[in-house]
């Protein structure tokens, strides 16, 4: 009895900071620190990152692409300490979106979660389609279609169905099966970079050496350098987003006002420790740094060369879980984000979206939804590969701005006197006024260079013709849908939570109507 007194009073201190928000207690907390790390951590997933991408980023910067890491994780770090502070403040179910509501405008807000959504649902599509790098190499049967296209769509809708199904029976089934990936993930991850650095037979000087990258590049006239470290940094961009993960589950985590903070900052910086440090052991212990190979043959390349067929297939057995728990995790924040926003009435049939299944405490509805559109999405590299990559590219662009959506307001209210003296909750993570205004602005101008630097048309990227145009004219269709349906169906919109996410308490703090910071 004793035992489970301090729990009951954790538990309901967490139902009655949620009411003080306006929303009912409908999700379950079941998930503790390394859960709450193990979603940001999966969403992350530097092995899923690093197969799929090693090679791209390896044709445009070479060794360079170790120093791009580190300048990817150092601007994406800036953005993760000013989330952390907000995760603090604001423990609400749908992360950026809700973060963009406590500190901004309704159209900013609406903004921010719209442009998330599309990002996540489209990554969950890049992600699942990338089992066609891992599972036909382990095993040919695997290989189910000669065609590599119709594999790839294949493999990726049948990892995409499975996480449908987990996410539809609750977060208490998702995290168990997402630890035991994550635990698979890191040990995976120690493994290989253990194993490369047996074999290592270059110094860390390496990292210095162009192999031929740099002035000269077509197209970048005398800048130098600068231009394989732009087009370099692609693919650390690409690989480190998605550590508000934890915030998205904020509403299932136990004490999430001191949890989350951690977990978001614990996973970056893990992953992106393990990131540098895989990068720069490959590096030393690949048999060619020519770039012609290491870019088409990637980091299966690298492992083949230095461990041999049968150790890299178990290694590529681990990375297969890895990106099954990274498209698990990627359809778990999709799903909060949908939901967050659908109880607020901010997107179609809000009232069903939002529902909770009483069994499972699950929204069912936008995890069925949201992997109908991601395999819809799938299919359209069967008839146009080159369309899905301009898509699934434009994805993290489109997360960037979503990010932007919530850095700049916050800077916008720090820069009026935000948070106020009296505004600071105890022992709770908190930037400071002074330290918070420097780094939330570093994390401003991180996220607005690389966003300019991520949509630029280059055929290298995105393609010849109208393709190297892919990036803007995507992430310009989004705003103009999105645009649109603001103004036809929520500008003037009176936005009352739903009924069933009410506070009991009728009288309590915005029972009835969503808050916001600041009007339209």
């Amino acid at each position: 009895m004793t035992d489970a007194a301090p729990h009951t009073t954790r538990h309901d201190a967490d139902i009655a900071d949620l009411a003080v928000h306006g929303y009912r207690q409908r999700l379950q907390r079941n998930l503790g620190g390394f859960s709450s790390f193990a979603a940001a951590f999966s969403y992350i997933s530097i092995l899923t990152g690093m197969f799929e991408l090693f090679g791209f980023g390896y044709g445009f910067a070479g060794p360079l692409i170790f120093w791009d890491w580190l300048i990817v994780l150092a601007g994406q770090f800036f953005v993760a300490l000013v989330f952390a502070e907000l995760s603090a403040r604001y423990p609400i179910a749908g992360s950026v979106y809700q973060w963009s509501k406590q500190v901004s405008s309704r159209s900013v807000a609406w903004f921010a979660g719209w442009t998330m959504l599309v990002g996540s649902v489209i990554t969950v599509s890049a992600v699942a389609i990338a089992e066609q790098i891992a599972l036909p190499a382990i095993w040919s049967g695997f290989e189910v279609f000669s065609n590599t296209a119709q594999n790839a769509v294949f493999l990726g809708t049948i990892t995409i169905v499975i996480t449908t199904i987990i996410n539809v029976l609750g977060v208490k089934v998702m995290s168990r099966i997402n630890n035991v990936g994550v635990a698979a993930e890191l040990t995976g991850a120690v493994v290989i970079i253990i194993l490369l650095a047996v074999h290592a037979h270059r110094g860390p000087q390496v990292v210095v050496h162009t192999e031929g990258v740099g002035p000269g590049l077509p197209g970048w006239g005398s800048v130098g350098y600068l231009a394989p470290l732009m087009l370099g940094a692609i693919m650390p961009a690409y690989v480190m987003y998605g550590f508000d993960t934890a915030g998205s589950l904020a509403e299932e985590t136990k004490d999430p006002r001191r949890t989350t903070p951690v977990a978001i900052l614990r996973a970056l910086g893990v992953a992106g420790a393990a990131g540098a440090l895989l990068l720069i052991f490959a590096l030393m212990s690949v048999r060619t740094l020519g770039i012609s190979a290491l870019s088409a043959g990637g980091l299966p390349l690298v492992l083949k060369s230095v461990l041999g067929s049968t150790l890299g297939k178990v290694l590529l057995a681990d990375v297969a879980i890895a990106i099954f728990v990274c498209t698990l995790a990627i359809q778990t924040a999709t799903v909060r984000i949908a939901f967050s926003m659908a109880r607020d009435h901010r997107l179609p049939f809000g009232e069903r979206l939002a529902h909770v299944t009483e069994t499972r405490h699950s929204p069912a509805v936008p995890s069925i939804v949201s992997g109908v559109i991601a395999i819809a999405i799938i299919l359209v590299n069967v008839g146009n590969a080159k369309i899905f990559l301009v898509i699934t590219s434009v994805a993290i662009v489109i997360v960037y701005l979503a990010y932007l959506l919530v850095t700049a307001p916050v800077l916008r209210r720090r820069l009026s006197g935000w948070p106020s003296p009296d505004d600071r909750p105890e022992r709770l993570f908190s930037l400071g006024r002074r330290r918070g205004i420097v780094l939330n602005a570093l994390a401003v101008g991180y996220g607005v260079a690389m966003s300019i630097n991520l949509v630029w048309p280059r055929s290298a990227i995105y393609g010849t013709g109208i393709f190297a145009w892919g990036g803007v004219i995507t992430v310009a269709a989004v705003l103009v849908i999105g645009g649109v349906y603001y103004l036809a169906a929520q500008r003037n919109r009176d936005h009352q939570i739903a009924l069933e996410h009410r506070p009991e308490d009728p009288t309590g703090p915005a029972a009835v109507v969503a808050p916001t910071s600041a009007g339209d």
